[in-house]
């Protein structure tokens, strides 16, 4: 691990035993003994996690964290608050207020050591995230059409090839995925850029106004055409028609339509008279268009008319690595629209709308951070600040990561399997297994001594029962939990907790 870290704790021996962990793995440490001095080294480092005791003679670590918060915001260190047994709830209490985490003492070496590689890589994502940010900051439309999931990239490269031509162009995605956003992009892509770009939403307009509102209308057309009118196709000449949601047209609307995309001409209502057009069509819907045709809802052939080039923009549900990035977007957004200084989502926000299903997609997203914004209070977004149903996410049951939660399985156990899993697959060649799980050698290696696991160490077939796993463990420790619990591959506390959850005490393991 690399990275720089302060440590705040008025025990002397208590802070050496500290630092002599963490520069065992491989970082640079200094210490303090109260709230002053680590404020003034602060002041003067660029730290990137902060390990404080709770109490101080001076102040407390949550003070410290407070100040920190305000004079660096977002590139204030990470922290972690050290705490007894008799502040523990002070400690969780401080979570809610943006600190990372807590480590109970006495400190166990192994729990510090993963939350502070956690911290450092959550600071990773974070400056990573600024720079993404930075790059959205800007009001052109490429720079407000936010992702980076590979599938979403992917669409957009496309999109700018085909917005090269005079190609006519089928957008497909569910609702809320940001149709319209992509059909400009795709306008200002085009040698029509400088021409007008004329939105339609078909689904909007009753069926008995769309056709007057598409082509137009002579004055006495109908009862309330009191005066000749440009439809949407005369306003788009030169430039860009987008129809979205063209599978709402009826059949009879598609015909008209059809002519038109053909002849390049069309004639308003109550006239003889033809007006020629020169437009690039853009088609969106979220309709299975396919179906429909044999269904007999939608023509073949103005089918085949628009669907020259077809955009598919994938679902939220499909590119969640987007879903942090996307509401930190809004969230600057509603800041700046509702004078709030909101100045990010914690961790418990984050995670609780990374695992939402999101049907409405992008705008539901947007909505969810607009009211969290106008609604809430404080410097975090919170859990409590979102919809009960997100707030309260369960995952679908059909998701792999739900089902690993509602078996109760951990981070650590989840990897431990993993890492024994592909052992056993490559008959414990390590260079294997690291490429087989995207690690490199050397991670793989800290993993297998993290969770010991020797090289020729071979998985079982079969899977034990936890109850009876952990129970071997205290045996064969004779009932030293903390020993138990690295046999196990789990922290100290994980392993308590499952001891609690099976009625297993120490007396009874001996």
């Amino acid at each position: 691990m690399k990275g720089r870290i302060l440590v705040v704790e008025d025990d002397r021996h208590q802070a050496n035993a500290l630092k002599g962990h963490l520069e065992l793995e491989g970082l640079a440490v200094d210490a303090v003994a109260d709230g002053q001095g680590a404020l003034a080294r602060l002041a003067d480092g660029d730290y990137d996690i902060v390990l404080s005791d709770l109490r101080l003679p001076d102040m407390d670590g949550l003070e410290i964290f407070r100040r920190s918060q305000r004079a660096r915001g977002d590139d204030a260190p990470e922290f972690l608050i050290l705490t007894a047994f008799g502040t523990v709830p002070s400690a969780r209490e401080a979570l809610k207020n943006g600190v990372r985490d807590y480590l109970q003492k006495p400190v166990d070496a192994s729990e510090l050591a993963v939350l502070v590689a956690q911290a450092l890589e959550f600071r990773r994502l974070k400056r990573e995230n600024k720079e993404l940010k930075a790059q959205v900051a800007g009001r052109s439309l490429e720079e407000r059409i936010v992702g980076r999931a590979r599938v979403f990239m992917e669409m957009l490269e496309l999109a700018k090839t085909a917005a090269e031509s005079e190609a006519t162009i089928l957008i497909r995605g569910e609702s809320g995925t940001g149709k319209e956003l992509v059909a400009e992009l795709i306008h200002q892509g085009s040698p029509r850029a400088s021409g007008p770009f004329v939105k339609v939403n078909c689904a909007a307009i009753p069926e008995p106004l769309l056709e007057a509102e598409l082509f137009g209308h002579e004055k006495g057309a109908f009862t309330d055409a009191k005066k000749q009118r440009r439809g949407r196709f005369e306003m788009a000449n030169g430039g860009t028609i987008f129809l979205d949601e063209i599978g709402e047209m009826t059949p009879n609307l598609q015909v008209k339509l059809l002519r038109v995309l053909q002849e390049r001409e069309l004639e308003r209502l109550g006239s003889s008279e033809t007006v020629p057009l020169d437009i690039r069509l853009v088609a969106a819907t979220n309709r299975d268009l396919e179906a429909m045709i044999k269904e007999g809802d939608f023509r073949e052939d103005l089918y085949y008319r628009i669907n020259v080039i077809t955009l598919a923009i994938p679902p939220l549900r499909d590119r969640r690595g987007d879903i942090p990035l996307l509401a930190e977007h809004f969230l600057e957004r509603f800041n700046a629209k509702n004078k709030k200084s909101f100045r990010g989502l914690s961790p418990e926000a984050i995670e609780r709308i990374a695992g939402h299903a999101w049907p409405g997609n992008v705008r539901e997203l947007e909505n969810v951070v607009e009211r969290a914004v106008v609604l809430g209070r404080g410097e975090l977004v919170l859990p409590e600040h979102l919809p009960a149903a997100i707030a309260e996410h369960e995952a679908p049951a059909e998701d792999l990561v739900a089902r690993v939660l509602e078996a109760g399985i951990s981070i650590d156990d989840l990897e431990r399997e993993l890492i024994g899993k592909a052992l056993a697959q490559t008959n414990a060649n390590v260079s294997k297994a690291a490429r087989l799980l995207g690690l490199t050698r050397r991670m793989l290696q800290y993993r297998m001594e993290k969770y010991g696991l020797e090289k020729s160490w071979i998985p079982k077939p079969q899977v034990e029962d936890e109850r009876d796993r952990i129970r071997s463990a205290l045996a064969q420790t004779n009932a030293n939990v903390s020993q138990a619990a690295r046999l196990l591959g789990l922290t100290r506390r994980s392993l308590q907790y499952r001891m609690e959850r099976h009625g297993i005490s120490k007396a009874k393991a001996r």
